[in-house]
């Protein structure tokens, strides 16, 4: 760790050893498999709100969204915009409706409503959209690190994960709602000295960063025409709607927390929280971003290893330093905008604050990759294992199988995110990750509570329907050139919706032709 100062050192590890010992504080209530999983319903709805708001706020959006304010414009602003009205829809509807099932996991009704296919089809979906969120946030936490403390991003990814898994694993979902709340307070903290920085050490300070995001089109929230083609501002709000839907109403990391505190209004109010915070916080993000911009147009000498390190990572290790050179000179800001939030903290950061910084990155992190292991054990338990292979377990058991399960789904989180080792953008692969797994998810689940005359068979065809029409929209790309035409036209982040919309439109004509 040759880059980073050893008060920065000791900060880190102090906030590393806290999360792993409040695990440990809280295993020791963990005597059956509801304290693991719902924490017998005793987390006050202010602590979940900001659970809610922390698992959002990932090292995606900390390093991210900068990323891509940096290197085009605000147009992802338009995904939190999007957020109240799918947290309406998931206050009015989707609490009292998984309060009143009393299930802690989200995927059982769709067995009550259409039968085993329907939840096994949507665990599949959701734990593959985990697997792929948790590597993406592997991958960005590790890059970001990298860059801070020269270490190697696979060794970085396993001492990370060894935290999350320890700490998660002996203190259950309690453990991860409490460090989530320390952590959200954390992130908040760092956002705002980040900000404090670049604006401070620009001549001119606001009214220079003003002006120059005015004359570079940074404060643009994209094309305001009705373009499904390419990112608009309409193509973010919709794929946020959809995505935020799916998030307050289908994804286990959320639904579980509905049943960790006593009242449904007090489930309701931590969704609300959770918007009012994040809107507000996202917008930050992206402040940061064109702030960071502003910096480096007037400093444009500092920029130069931030490009070299892009255009090294391109050709490989053996590349010749000329030949990274002379690709760095021909990189555009999109094509390393993930790496100038490191570079600029490495090297403006004073000691002991670099370190608080980093750990703020490591609780955006964190807070998102235990929610993910915590939820997707839990529903390997309920969805999986309980259903096809054991249905009644002793609390032994199912807490040894939950242990089990937290691990394994660490360690392919993990996996996946070596998998990503390379790529441009890690906002973009995650939206599109997660547009292509939750779009038949939400379909089906919306299919199932606003139809009642749709059966089993209807909806298994419109599902199938749907899965083919994402497919096609995913990977149509390939389809040679003489066959263009037959590629999808629409951007890639409305995979979720038209997939969605299929499965939701045809089960419905499906189920109201079978009455009539």
């Amino acid at each position: 760790m040759e880059n980073l100062p050893l008060v920065d050192l000791l900060v880190i590890a102090v906030y590393m050893l806290a999360m792993v010992y409040i695990g440990y504080v809280f295993s020791k209530r963990n005597k059956t498999e509801s304290q693991f999983t719902k924490a017998s319903g005793r987390i006050p709805g202010w602590a979940i709100g900001l659970s809610l708001y922390a698992t959002f706020l990932s090292s995606n959006t900390f390093i991210g969204v900068p990323g891509k304010a940096f290197g085009s414009n605000w147009n992802a602003f338009a995904f939190s915009l999007s957020m109240p009205i799918a947290a309406l829809i998931a206050a009015k509807y989707f609490v009292p409706f998984y309060r009143n099932t009393g299930e802690v996991s989200a995927y059982t009704n769709l067995e009550r409503r259409f039968g085993p296919w329907a939840r096994t089809y949507a665990v599949i979906c959701f734990i593959l959209t985990q697997i792929a969120r948790m590597g993406s946030i592997f991958f960005g936490l590790s890059l970001t690190l990298q860059a801070l403390t020269g270490f190697d991003i696979k060794t970085i990814m396993l001492i990370t994960g060894i935290c999350i898994v320890l700490y998660t694993v002996m203190g259950g979902i309690e453990a991860v709602i409490w460090t989530e709340v320390i952590q959200a307070i954390l992130i908040t903290v760092g956002a705002l000295l980040i900000l404090y920085l670049p604006i401070q050490h620009i001549e001119g300070g606001i009214g220079k960063i003003f002006e120059i995001g005015m004359t570079d089109k940074k404060f643009s929230l994209g094309s305001w025409k009705f373009d499904f083609t390419t990112s608009t501002f309409w193509v973010v709000l919709v794929y946020g709607f959809f995505i935020n839907l799916n998030n307050f109403g289908m994804d286990q990391n959320y639904v579980q927390r509905y049943h960790t505190v006593s009242t449904s209004r007090g489930a309701a109010k931590s969704i609300w929280l959770c918007v009012w915070m994040y809107i507000p916080i996202s917008l930050l993000f992206f402040v940061i971003g064109s702030c960071l911009y502003a910096y480096y147009q007037t400093n444009p000498a500092l920029l130069e290893p931030i490009k070299i390190q892009a255009a090294a990572e391109r050709l490989g290790n053996n590349a010749a330093s000329g030949e990274i050179a002379a690709l760095a000179q021909t990189l555009k800001p999109e094509d390393y905008g993930d790496k100038v939030m490191p570079h600029f903290m490495v090297t403006m950061l004073p000691g002991g604050i670099l370190g608080l910084i980093i750990s703020a990155i490591l609780s955006a992190g964190m807070s998102t990759i235990s929610s993910g292991m915590n939820a997707s054990a839990t529903v390997f338990s309920e969805d999986i294992y309980k259903r096809y292979f054991r249905r009644k377990t002793t609390d032994k058991e199912g807490l040894r199988l939950l242990h089990i399960a937290t691990v394994v789904f660490g360690l392919l989180g993990m996996f996946a995110g070596v998998l990503m080792i390379g790529i441009k953008s890690v906002l973009d692969i995650w939206w599109q990750l997660s547009g292509i797994f939750a779009g038949g998810m939400l379909g089906l689940f919306l299919l199932g509570i606003a139809s009642k005359q749709t059966n089993n068979q209807a909806a298994f065809i419109a599902t199938l329907t749907g899965i083919l029409v994402i497919l096609w929209m995913t990977f149509s790309y390939l389809i040679p050139d003489q066959y263009a035409f037959l590629r999808n036209p629409l951007h890639a982040n409305m995979i979720i919706v038209v997939g969605t919309l299929v499965i939701f439109l045809v089960g419905i004509v499906m189920g109201n032709t079978k009455k009539s």
